[in-house]
């Protein structure tokens, strides 16, 4: 049996070998894996299914479990958000196997992480590759057999689509835990934000009809929670502490002197005070401007910080406008993994993102930070616990949750009305404060 801290970390691997041998789960149609689904979900008894009185779910929270598998393949804040449930799944079950299906530009965030014992792969983008379809498909096969021949008796789908329920479903386990279908959108008042307008995008519960292949649902209670506390919903069913959530990111030693080296090559020396810029993401309306970035980037650099900017490849053109308006700023963006960005952001003083995955990093790190919202809420997704690191203007549209910039009939006014020196003053205080 593996234990936490002790368990062999390295990835379980996924490879393309001939899968045409008869394994009767894996070699499902389709529409007969639906069948399959519903039939699993009608020989569950109601009560099982409508909440947690229910005569299944007491039982769950005295049942031991030996392999369990977690499954929240991405994104990257979505990742961090999770950990806190591997933390407790390990404090309630200390001599389990506990493996984590994530892809593999993920898997480095958790895979040193001492509750957990393996990273399983899904190399979700080879199937987007030219190329390399038709191979990804063959290790998407091997995978599903993978899963099923761990043997794992508990599945947690984080996720909640039609993929990562599949995994659940022919993983065989006999408790499949997942989140209840969606529940309707309504009016919600928060002590940090007054939410005036309803909108009809974002997260109402598991998706694509994926409720189906779980034993034991999460039921919804409200959508006006953190995603961190929504994700911990599962605990009262597992008989799981009621301890703080532990964010804890552990990097490896290699992972951090690569990032120290890196901003060496680039002019920035160990003893060099740093501030990380991360401007990207992947919803265009999250963007705040490359004017706003570029100005906050200035003021610091004159007030003798290195400033470096960050992000994936995607991002490499708006941190070339950004370092073009900005000269002397070190432009990392594209060069490093998910990882190294957490390693650089813990190397930094403060960090100032958009509402994305690196602000999730810096607030799992516990690093001063600010981050720039509008079309999103911030008591929902925000920094966790941490209101005085977000900078937004009050607007009655905003938070709309669209995702185009097409669809916005205010010419983007939530982003574009916040100022670099509204974001400067705020990285002082946050930065006064941490000190």
């Amino acid at each position: 049996m593996l234990k936490g801290g002790e368990a062999n970390r390295l990835p379980i691997a996924v490879s393309s070998r001939n899968f045409t041998s008869s394994i009767p789960v894996i070699d499902l149609t389709f529409r007969e894996l639906n069948t399959h689904v519903g039939d699993a979900h009608a020989n569950v008894p109601a009560r099982d299914l409508d909440g947690p009185q229910g005569r299944g779910y007491n039982t769950l929270r005295t049942a031991e479990f030996s392999r369990i598998l977690l499954i929240k393949p991405s994104a990257l804040g979505d990742v961090v958000h999770t950990i806190p449930v591997l933390v407790k799944l390990r404090a309630r079950y200390p001599r389990a196997r506990i493996d984590w299906l994530i892809t593999p530009e993920n898997a480095e965030i958790v895979r040193c992480h001492p509750a957990l014992s393996n990273v399983v792969l899904f190399a979700r983008r080879d199937f987007s590759k030219r190329g390399h379809r038709w191979r990804a498909l063959l290790a998407f096969f091997d995978l599903l057999k993978q899963i099923r021949r761990a043997k794992y008796d508990l599945v947690i789908d984080m996720h909640g689509q039609v993929r990562s329920a599949l995994f659940a479903f022919i993983s065989g386990a006999r408790v499949r835990i997942g989140f209840d279908r969606p529940i309707r959108r309504s009016l919600t008042v928060s002590t940090d934000h007054d939410l005036r307008n309803v909108p009809n995008h974002g997260w109402r519960g598991a998706r694509e009809g994926s409720w189906i292949a779980y034993t034991h649902r999460i039921p919804i209670p409200t959508l006006d929670v953190h995603a961190i506390d929504r994700y911990l919903w599962v605990g009262p069913l597992l008989g799981l502490d009621d301890d703080p959530p532990d964010l804890t990111i552990y990097l490896s030693s290699e992972t951090v002197r690569h990032v120290e080296r890196l901003l060496e090559e680039h002019g920035v020396p160990a003893d060099m005070p740093l501030v990380v810029l991360v401007p990207g993401t992947i919803w265009e309306t999250k963007h705040w401007t490359i004017d706003g970035f570029a100005g906050v980037a200035r003021q610091f650099l004159h007030d003798g910080f290195a400033v470096a900017l960050a992000g994936t490849k995607r991002d490499q053109q708006r941190c070339r406008q950004i370092a073009a308006a900005a000269p002397g700023v070190c432009d990392l963006s594209g060069k490093t993994t998910p990882a190294e960005l957490a390693a650089l952001i813990q190397r930094a003083e403060v960090a100032v993102t958009n509402d994305s995955g690196s602000m999730h990093v810096a607030a799992s790190l516990g690093k001063p930070m600010v981050s720039i919202f509008g079309p999103t809420n911030p008591v929902h997704i925000g920094p966790y616990q941490r209101p005085e690191s977000v900078v937004r203007v009050d607007l009655p549209c905003s938070p709309c949750n669209y995702r185009r910039l097409s669809q916005c009939p205010f010419d983007h006014a939530c982003m574009k009305q916040v100022t670099p020196a509204m974001v400067v003053e705020r990285v002082r205080k946050i930065v006064a404060m941490a000190k």
